[in-house]
């Protein structure tokens, strides 16, 4: 009965800090405009995971920093591409194969950050493969993370214009 005792309080009172800091600095993912023509061939649900994805990565990216405390970072997905078929385009073009098949993916994500003090930044960046020969991962959307790990980690340290 005494361990629980201990653990009990500890948990609220983590549970209590942690959300006060996430709250630091509010995150909003939206979908462009050429995006939203691609969603049904992409697939709704994986599109939704990557909007799920940036968001959380820019969070966790800037809650680890500390950077931006009090600033509102909007973002808009402008361009997704898959480096492998997602499941809609398999469903739909049974002749892929999502082992086999590759191609150059990537991402553009524009938006703005809105620091606590009122001051507007732009930010914009863009990731996409080269060449067919730099796509090493097996993952369907490995170079659009890629883009939202370079992109969290440049609001991180404070770059807030991007290329």
């Amino acid at each position: 009965m005494r361990p629980l005792a201990l653990i009990v309080p500890l948990a609220m009172a983590t549970a209590l800090a942690f959300p006060a800091l996430a709250q630091a600095q509010q995150v909003t993912v939206t979908i462009g405009s050429k995006l939203a023509e691609k969603v049904e061939d992409l697939g709704q649900r994986d599109v939704d995971r990557q909007m799920v994805l940036l968001q959380t990565t820019v969070e966790r990216e800037l809650a680890r920093s500390g950077a931006l405390d009090g600033a509102q970072v909007n973002l808009v997905v402008i361009d997704l591409k898959p480096n492998r078929p997602t499941f809609q385009q398999a469903a739909d073009r049974p002749g892929l194969s999502v082992i086999d098949s590759r191609s150059i993916g990537g991402a553009t994500i524009e938006g703005e950050v809105i620091m606590a003090d009122g001051e507007r930044h732009p930010v914009r960046y863009d990731h996409y493969s080269t060449s067919i020969a730099e796509v090493y991962s097996y993952s369907t959307w490995y170079d659009a993370e890629v883009a939202y790990d370079r992109l969290a980690d440049r609001l991180a340290s404070g770059r807030l214009v991007s290329r």
